[in-house]
């Protein structure tokens, strides 16, 4: 079997993971990686991990390497060139979330990739964590009947002070929607692959740190077309009882008709029948790369649909929905009220 040839954007703090899974997925070959302005840096990243070419320009990249797959991990308001850049040589992409700075600009980036019939897939990791992937087995299994609820209190305590972030990721300080537009859409995400569709929201945000633009703690009430109920309690300034708070960023709980399942900070699943005590479930998992190598799992995914024809999950287009809530979300906190989601037929 030949190569996968991937072609990469960007070396920012968190295109690290992406680079080191793809160098542990088999039969993948890095061709060529493209920096803005720094290309010292990209010579570093391709010594570390063995990408073919370093480029400054994005098309002489991909009309040189001729990949199988690009991989868009910059800031959001690059991706619609760069999406587009690739959608225009009909090569499948994978785009770091945010899609785009908005809803709108995401729609018209999707829309580019379709109108050439080119795969394009929102980089998605969380649902691709060890523990939610179990904790969506159990439920699919019936493990607690038919859920009920769903809680995610989000408490990775990085935003305290006036350096929060800027070891990492210094942009969040100027994004002017952080919490939910570069956080809470990974929750959102996650709520739907446990629970199904949301149909309704309601949010309070605020900002309790005053160096940052955007909001960084705030409750979002869902409601599930299924009957089911949702919060999301974020807070970047507090911490969660972990080894890592990091890990799992918080805490989830899902209730359902004959049970409970929760899950702790340090990755541990426990599970309660009704009317018992709850025990610690056991599972397998890796403490590698980010979040269980949920990075890994996802781009593995990814591969192995443009190989074998397996089904996709998280294309931009059914990804689109998550970006809809998000500004469900701002919109009920600017005007005080719940907002309704109909259920279109794609979703």
């Amino acid at each position: 079997m030949n190569p996968l040839r991937v072609a990469t954007f960007g070396t920012g703090f968190f295109s690290q993971y992406h680079y080191d899974a793809w160098q542990r997925i088999p039969g993948v070959e890095l061709v060529g990686l493209c920096v803005n302005s720094n290309v010292e840096r990209g010579k570093e990243f391709a010594e570390r991990y063995g990408v073919a070419e370093v480029f400054s320009d994005p098309q002489t990249m991909l009309d040189k390497t001729a990949p199988d797959l690009v991989d868009v991990i910059t800031t959001p308001e690059s991706h619609a060139h760069l999406v587009g850049l690739a959608a225009a040589r009909q090569i499948p992409a994978i785009c770091q979330k945010p899609l785009a700075p908005s809803e709108a600009d995401a729609e018209e980036m999707i829309a580019s990739a379709e109108a050439t019939d080119t795969l394009l897939v929102a980089h998605e990791n969380w649902r691709w964590k060890p523990w939610n992937r179990e904790i969506g087995r159990l439920i699919q299994s019936g493990a607690i009947g038919d859920p009920y609820s769903v809680t995610f209190r989000l408490r990775p305590g990085d935003g305290q002070g006036p350096s929060a972030y800027l070891d990492r990721q210094p942009y969040f300080q100027k994004m002017p929607r952080f919490l939910i537009h570069e956080t809470g859409i990974h929750s959102i995400d996650v709520f739907r692959f446990l629970m199904g569709e949301i149909t309704g929201v309601f949010g309070r945000l605020r900002r309790l740190n005053p160096v940052i633009a955007g909001e960084d703690a705030g409750l979002v009430t869902f409601a599930f077309q299924n009957g089911a109920a949702g919060l999301f309690d974020g807070n970047r300034l507090h911490d969660n009882e972990a080894e890592n708070p990091r890990l799992t960023m918080g805490s989830l709980q899902v209730d359902g008709s004959a049970g409970n399942i929760r899950l702790d900070g340090d990755a541990r699943i426990f599970l309660r029948k009704k009317g018992e005590r709850e025990t610690q479930h056991s599972y397998r998992w890796e403490n590698r790369g980010y979040g269980g190598d949920c990075v890994f799992a996802l781009q593995k995914h990814v591969v192995d649909h443009l190989r074998d024809g397996t089904p996709i999950e998280n294309t931009a287009r059914e990804y689109l929905r998550n970006v809809e809530i998000e500004a469900a979300i701002y919109r009920s906190n600017e005007e005080g009220r719940w907002i309704d989601l109909p259920v279109r037929p794609n979703s």
